[in-house]
């Protein structure tokens, strides 16, 4: 298959360095130093996979005419004008792999709703300082079609991605799956940024544990108030937490922070990272994004609009 990847960070070389070692025509477009970087060593991935890989490395992404699938790895800042540099491009289907769950209508505004997939990523890597990228997490890539249903498109392509080695599945309920991913994701953001603490650290302590609770709950009654469902799943099983007692769902969150105590001890959630890095952080499109649709329909987050308010404060 062919693939370009939008984006060189950790995401990104996950998946590009699987897909050249399984054989697959992939090209990356980086801009920069990471750019420059990528044509001296190649794709250079540690820890749960050791690749080398040297797959094309564009810089300018006009210079890509087509490709089959498009895959956005890039933060979710400036994602649009980021899009609008590809809007020439002839492909088959386009998905993101970005936080939030605003990728898929800016991609859709560029290709059209057909050659959308919807996706929720599951896996996590570190871009380390010498431009190698350590992967810590490989759960589960999750592919499907947005109007829900099963394809053959969503099928094969998660086929090729898992067979390469980055787990990945079809799934009939994919809107699901990502907004499951959303409430969890945005309710834990605020509280790894502003703490940074590893994320067992900040799971597994009472206090913070009780803030990502009444986020989740506060996320999950918007999910509701748009009529989507929700699903138990990484990184945080939200219905159960928001349908517990505050006792019963502290609980929750600590069990899960002592399975990263166990499995990844060193786990930082990616915006973390971004702070230690001094990077921008996508709390606009994500948590942002959560209290404008929440103002639309009526939905309180006093403890997810302090939280964005404090992180907007401390990370302009």
């Amino acid at each position: 298959m062919k693939f370009a990847i939008l984006g060189a960070g950790a995401l990104g070389t996950i998946l590009g360095a699987h897909l050249s070692r399984a054989g697959h025509e992939v090209v990356m477009i980086a801009r920069g130093d990471r750019a420059r970087t990528l044509q001296r060593q190649g794709l250079v991935l540690n820890g749960l996979s050791d690749i080398k890989a040297r797959p094309q490395v564009i810089d300018d992404p006009k210079k890509l005419l087509d490709t089959g699938t498009l895959i956005i790895a890039t933060k979710a800042i400036d994602s649009a004008q980021a899009l609008d540099t590809l809007k020439h491009l002839r492909l088959e289907n386009a998905l993101s792999v970005q936080n939030g769950v605003l990728k898929n209508e800016l991609l859709a505004r560029v290709f059209g709703n057909s050659r959308v997939l919807g996706a929720m990523a599951d896996f996590s890597g570190e871009l380390l300082a010498n431009g190698e990228v350590k992967f810590t997490r490989n759960v589960c890539l999750h592919l499907g079609e947005e109007k829900g249903g099963a394809s053959e498109r969503a099928e094969a392509l998660a086929s090729a991605i898992d067979s390469a080695g980055v787990r990945c599945v079809a799934a009939s309920n994919i809107r699901t799956r990502e907004w499951s991913k959303y409430v969890g994701w945005i309710s834990s953001f605020p509280v790894s940024v502003l703490t940074r603490q590893l994320t067992w650290k900040y799971l597994m302590d009472e206090r913070s544990a009780l803030v990502i609770v009444r986020m989740v709950r506060e996320s999950a009654a918007l999910a509701a108030a748009l009529g989507i469902e929700l699903t138990d799943m990484p990184p945080l099983p939200v219905p159960s937490i928001a349908n517990a007692s505050d006792e019963r769902a502290v609980e929750i969150v600590r069990e899960i922070g002592q399975k990263f105590h166990d499995s990844s001890p060193e786990h930082r959630m990616s915006a973390q990272q971004d702070v230690l890095r001094g990077s921008r952080l996508e709390y606009e499109e994500t948590l942002g994004h959560a209290l404008r649709l929440a103002r639309e329909h009526n939905v309180p987050m006093p403890t997810l609009d302090a939280c964005y308010r404090i992180v907007a404060v401390a990370h302009p």
